[in-house]
Protein backbone atom coordinates (compact mmCIF):
# COMPACT_ATOMS: atom_id res chain seq x y z
CA UNK A 1 0.00 0.00 0.00
CA UNK A 2 3.22 2.15 0.64
CA UNK A 3 4.12 2.06 -2.89
CA UNK A 4 0.37 2.89 -4.24
CA UNK A 5 0.53 5.81 -1.93
CA UNK A 6 3.57 7.25 -3.74
CA UNK A 7 2.36 6.60 -7.30
CA UNK A 8 -0.42 8.58 -6.12
CA UNK A 9 1.64 11.38 -4.53
CA UNK A 10 3.70 11.30 -7.64
CA UNK A 11 1.14 11.83 -10.19
CA UNK A 12 -0.09 14.54 -7.80
CA UNK A 13 3.05 16.40 -7.54
CA UNK A 14 3.38 16.09 -11.35
CA UNK A 15 0.10 18.19 -11.84
CA UNK A 16 1.32 20.57 -8.95
CA UNK A 17 4.71 21.29 -10.52
CA UNK A 18 3.16 21.97 -14.15
CA UNK A 19 -0.02 23.96 -12.40
CA UNK A 20 1.85 27.33 -12.70
CA UNK A 21 -0.40 28.66 -14.93
CA UNK A 22 -3.41 27.74 -12.62
CA UNK A 23 -4.79 29.84 -9.04
CA UNK A 24 -1.80 29.61 -6.57
CA UNK A 25 -4.48 30.27 -4.12
CA UNK A 26 -6.63 27.55 -4.74
CA UNK A 27 -8.65 26.22 -1.65
CA UNK A 28 -9.83 22.76 -1.09
CA UNK A 29 -13.70 22.66 -1.80
CA UNK A 30 -14.27 19.04 -1.33
CA UNK A 31 -12.02 16.50 0.79
CA UNK A 32 -12.73 12.96 1.67
CA UNK A 33 -10.33 10.24 3.33
CA UNK A 34 -11.53 7.04 4.10
CA UNK A 35 -9.02 5.50 6.43
CA UNK A 36 -7.94 1.78 5.93
CA UNK A 37 -10.32 -0.79 7.86
CA UNK A 38 -9.45 -4.32 9.08
CA UNK A 39 -9.51 -5.66 5.44
CA UNK A 40 -7.22 -3.03 4.29
CA UNK A 41 -9.82 -1.14 2.14
CA UNK A 42 -9.50 2.48 1.83
CA UNK A 43 -10.35 5.54 -0.45
CA UNK A 44 -9.95 9.16 -0.90
CA UNK A 45 -10.41 12.01 -2.85
CA UNK A 46 -10.44 15.65 -3.45
CA UNK A 47 -11.37 18.63 -5.74
CA UNK A 48 -10.05 22.36 -5.67
CA UNK A 49 -11.63 25.56 -6.35
CA UNK A 50 -8.77 25.60 -9.16
CA UNK A 51 -10.16 22.20 -11.02
CA UNK A 52 -7.93 19.57 -9.62
CA UNK A 53 -9.57 16.86 -8.84
CA UNK A 54 -8.34 13.01 -7.89
CA UNK A 55 -9.70 9.87 -5.79
CA UNK A 56 -8.34 6.47 -5.29
CA UNK A 57 -10.11 3.18 -3.74
CA UNK A 58 -7.86 0.47 -2.69
CA UNK A 59 -6.93 -2.25 -0.56
CA UNK A 60 -3.76 -4.58 0.24
CA UNK A 61 -3.64 -6.14 -3.62
CA UNK A 62 -3.96 -2.80 -5.58
CA UNK A 63 -5.87 0.46 -6.01
CA UNK A 64 -7.83 2.08 -8.92
CA UNK A 65 -8.57 5.89 -9.37
CA UNK A 66 -8.39 8.69 -11.49
CA UNK A 67 -6.93 12.21 -11.13
CA UNK A 68 -7.64 15.78 -13.72
CA UNK A 69 -6.18 19.23 -13.81
CA UNK A 70 -6.15 21.79 -16.59
CA UNK A 71 -3.07 22.00 -18.62
CA UNK A 72 -1.04 24.91 -19.59
CA UNK A 73 -2.53 24.80 -22.83
CA UNK A 74 -5.89 24.97 -21.47
CA UNK A 75 -6.61 21.50 -21.89
CA UNK A 76 -8.26 19.35 -19.34
CA UNK A 77 -5.85 16.20 -18.53
CA UNK A 78 -7.89 13.59 -17.28
CA UNK A 79 -5.80 10.06 -15.84
CA UNK A 80 -7.30 6.84 -14.52
CA UNK A 81 -5.26 3.83 -13.76
CA UNK A 82 -4.90 1.14 -12.27
CA UNK A 83 -2.24 0.26 -9.92
CA UNK A 84 -1.38 -3.32 -8.63
CA UNK A 85 0.80 -6.33 -9.01
CA UNK A 86 1.43 -5.28 -13.10
CA UNK A 87 2.60 -1.95 -11.67
CA UNK A 88 1.20 1.60 -12.03
CA UNK A 89 -1.28 1.20 -15.51
CA UNK A 90 -2.57 4.71 -16.91
CA UNK A 91 -4.88 5.62 -19.33
CA UNK A 92 -6.07 9.00 -20.82
CA UNK A 93 -6.71 10.49 -24.38
CA UNK A 94 -3.36 12.58 -23.87
CA UNK A 95 -1.17 9.79 -23.27
CA UNK A 96 0.94 8.32 -26.43
CA UNK A 97 -0.25 4.67 -27.96
CA UNK A 98 1.54 2.44 -29.47
CA UNK A 99 1.88 1.66 -32.92
CA UNK A 100 -0.92 -1.14 -34.73
CA UNK A 101 0.93 -4.10 -35.74
CA UNK A 102 1.90 -4.09 -39.14
CA UNK A 103 -0.41 -6.82 -40.65
CA UNK A 104 2.35 -8.85 -42.36
CA UNK A 105 4.00 -9.60 -38.81
CA UNK A 106 0.23 -10.37 -38.15
CA UNK A 107 0.01 -12.92 -40.69
CA UNK A 108 3.21 -14.14 -39.73
CA UNK A 109 2.73 -14.66 -36.33
CA UNK A 110 -1.15 -16.60 -37.47
CA UNK A 111 1.43 -18.51 -39.71
CA UNK A 112 3.61 -19.52 -36.59
CA UNK A 113 0.37 -20.51 -34.71
CA UNK A 114 -1.08 -22.80 -37.20
CA UNK A 115 2.42 -24.57 -38.04
CA UNK A 116 4.37 -25.22 -35.14
CA UNK A 117 7.76 -26.56 -35.21
CA UNK A 118 8.00 -30.40 -36.04
CA UNK A 119 8.75 -32.31 -32.57
CA UNK A 120 12.06 -34.35 -32.68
Amino acid sequence: MFKLTICLLAAVLVAYVHADHIDKDATILSEKNDPADAEGNYASSYDTSNGIQAQEAGNANGATGSYSYTSPEGERIEVTYVADENGFQPSGAHLPTPPPIPEAIIRALEYIAAHPPAQE
